[in-house]
């Protein structure tokens, strides 16, 4: 009986001792304030009293920067070809380099003795506002193209180019190809060499002139009072000292009369 005694006391006093541990320990909880609220999960969001989440937000695109756009050159708008309608006598103003043109004469796109060739475009007839002159140059390229061709009857018509701008003035690259440093007074003009195989087109290389018509052409300009004639120095056509060698000339001679007043 005494130790049966013995144990029960003993068990006692562990459960006594338990019971006074957990009441202390609640009561420091308390007083502490450390009695916090549990964490619940809802049913679908993010459990409550948890810190809310950013949302994820995609970073902005980076852009280049935008390229200028490359500088273009526009070419400039043709003249209005005007031929006054009571015919008046050209005026050439100026110089064939520093110029103007007043009353100037539309040059025939084609006729029995020339036909008009543009060199920017590759291409016949020629643009009218590249072919404009003063009266007398228009007369004295068609009588000297009649007269070549009655001198020589199996020859092409002759090939004519630029003249001047309807008013003159710059007819510089704007205007397309190389451009001109004088056709600016009425008093200039571009003629292709005649070809070896006589088509009426420009001339690419000096080894398609027919050089004997060639300088037929030349001289025929020279005798109808031509102030100067230039032409290619590889194309090998001579004449007096008005005749004169000029580069970018091989395909073509230009031709300028004297401005008489």
């Amino acid at each position: 009986m005494t130790l049966r005694r013995l144990l029960g006391g003993l068990v006692a006093v562990l459960v006594l001792g338990a019971f006074t541990a957990a009441v202390a320990s609640a009561v420091r909880s308390s007083i502490d304030g450390e009695d916090t609220p549990p964490v619940l999960a809802g049913p679908t969001g993010p459990a409550v009293g948890a810190l809310p989440v950013a949302p994820r937000v995609a970073a902005p695109p980076i852009l280049a920067a935008p390229v200028p756009a490359a500088r273009r050159v526009r070419p400039k708008k043709p003249p209005v070809v005007r031929v006054p309608a009571p015919v008046r006598p050209s005026r050439a103003l100026g110089r064939p380099n520093r110029g103007r043109l007043a009353d100037g004469v539309l040059f025939p796109a084609e006729g029995s003795d020339v036909t008009t060739w543009d060199a920017v475009l590759q291409a016949t007839p020629n643009r009218d506002w590249r072919r404009v002159g003063t009266d007398r140059l228009v007369r004295t390229i068609l009588t000297v193209a009649a007269d070549y061709r009655r001198a020589h009857p199996g020859a092409p018509r002759v090939v004519v180019s630029d003249l001047s701008l309807p008013q003159g003035g710059r007819f510089g690259p704007e205007y397309g190809g190389l451009g001109h440093a004088s056709h600016q007074n009425g008093l200039d003009v571009d003629i292709a060499y005649p070809r070896r195989d006589r088509r009426e087109i420009g001339i690419g290389r000096v080894g398609e002139i027919n050089r004997p018509l060639a300088q037929a052409l030349v001289d025929a300009f020279v005798a109808a009072g031509a102030e100067f004639v230039f032409v290619g120095p590889r194309t090998g056509l001579r004449g007096p000292s008005n005749v004169q060698a000029l580069e970018n000339h091989d395909g073509h001679m230009h031709v300028r009369l004297p401005n008489v007043r």
